[in-house]
């Protein structure tokens, strides 16, 4: 099998950032600041940074979800790569057979390719795939075999295996995407400063003023303002109304944690822990020792959002509290073993699938009981709502400060 010989890379968490950090540490990429690989953290703040976001979707047959960003999601792969001056070549083909000899000619060339398969098409993933639902995300391919194994990259810290067969499937499903690879270039140390500002700038635009596109209220300190909103009201769109009891109230809060958590790639902080440590990083780079300062308020607001977690499904709470501890360990065995046990990854995904079941015949909680959890819920998004602005705010006032400089 063409093998990238001694490749070790499984630290990357999230699909975008960590594709990345993956290939460019196989590459021998040393950040100039640190004289160590260049690490997440750092690309996630110069991807564009975080931010908020909120979205619900309701699509007859499926369950509800409430879908919930902590980060920018506007081309973050494209912004790393054009703010770090890294070469991107993009190898495209409409034929299977010619992605099969890019990726074998790639790897036999010692380079480390970024494929978008098809998520729910690959086994490890453990989703249910229809033909209505797909997803492409990035992922570091460092072995493959037509008609045998490939060897993937992908968010856990151990090596993920499935058949070739399956991964051509998934490489073939998604037009956008449809067999293409990226290799990347190197970084240019000397952009690594206004990359830093740039990503800077990104995170108080998306937080504080109007979006790229889309509404207003779906992101950054508005969409917090608008999340309160939805937990204290009772009409249409409140969760009082959508979401108030039975399966449509447990596929909300469980889709909603989900989000926030390892389990869509997010750190158990909501990716204001990491953020921080960007900002500890930029502050060393830049010369501002006033990012310090602002670090330990985004430390304090991943604090908060934890808290949020532990509200939005409560331990002491029937049902809920079951989902979270399934959610957490089908994470977590996937994170830790990598495709080594999906049997257990399989029980979890089945169980919360009883659950759903479950909560549509007989729902546990009365309506005083889901009142009480929505309220404590909505105190809990008005303390991040209060630990994220006063964040993003003194972000604010420190770009303006070194920008005055």
């Amino acid at each position: 099998m063409p093998t990238l010989a001694n490749f070790t890379q499984f630290a990357g968490s999230y699909w975008d950032t960590g594709s990345i950090r993956n290939a460019l540490d196989y590459q021998g990429a040393i950040a100039p600041h640190t004289g160590e690989p260049y690490d997440e953290a750092l690309l996630l703040g110069i991807s564009g940074g975080i931010t908020f976001g909120y979205f619900t979707f309701h699509y007859q047959g499926y369950d509800p979800q409430v879908n919930l960003l902590t980060r920018n999601t506007f081309d973050p792969m494209g912004r790393i790569c054009e703010r770090l001056g890294i070469e991107v070549k993009l190898l495209r083909t409409a034929s299977l057979e010619r992605m099969r000899k890019n990726l074998i000619n790639t790897l036999e060339a010692g380079q480390a390719p970024i494929a978008k398969p098809d998520m729910y098409l690959l086994d490890y993933n453990c989703l249910e795939a229809d033909s209505a639902t797909w997803g492409t995300m990035p992922l570091v391919v460092f072995g493959y075999e037509p008609g045998g194994d490939v060897l993937l990259s992908d968010r856990s810290s151990q090596p993920l295996t499935v058949a070739a067969d399956d991964f051509d499937r998934a490489m073939s499903r998604v037009k956008k995407d449809r067999h293409g690879l990226t290799l990347l270039g190197e970084p240019d140390e000397d952009r690594l400063p206004e990359a830093i500002r740039a990503g800077l700038r990104d995170t108080v635009g998306l937080m504080l003023e109007k979006p790229p596109k889309g509404s207003a209220r779906n992101f950054g300190v508005k969409a917090l303002e608008h999340w309160q909103t939805a937990l204290g009201g009772k009409g249409k769109g409140s969760w009082a109304k959508e979401y108030a009891r039975g399966r449509a109230c447990l596929a909300a809060h469980t889709s909603a944690y989900r989000f926030l958590t390892p389990a869509f790639g997010k750190s158990w902080r909501a990716d204001r822990d990491s953020y921080a440590d960007f900002l500890r990083q930029a502050a060393d780079v830049l010369g501002e020792d006033q990012l310090r300062e602002v670090a330990a308020l985004y430390d304090a607001a991943g604090d908060a959002w934890q808290r949020l977690l532990d509200a939005l499904l409560p331990a002491d709470a029937a049902l809920l509290g079951r989902a979270r501890e399934l959610i957490d360990r089908q994470t977590v065995t996937f994170l830790d073993k990598g495709g080594a046990d999906l049997a257990a990854i399989a029980n979890c995904r089945d169980e919360l699938a009883d659950l759903l079941r479950l909560a549509e015949a007989d729902f546990p909680l009365g309506e005083a009981d889901m009142a009480t959890i929505r309220e404590n819920l909505r105190d809990c998004v008005a303390l991040v709502a209060a630990a994220e602005t006063r964040a993003v705010l003194a972000l604010q006032a420190a770009c303006a400060r070194m920008g005055a400089d």
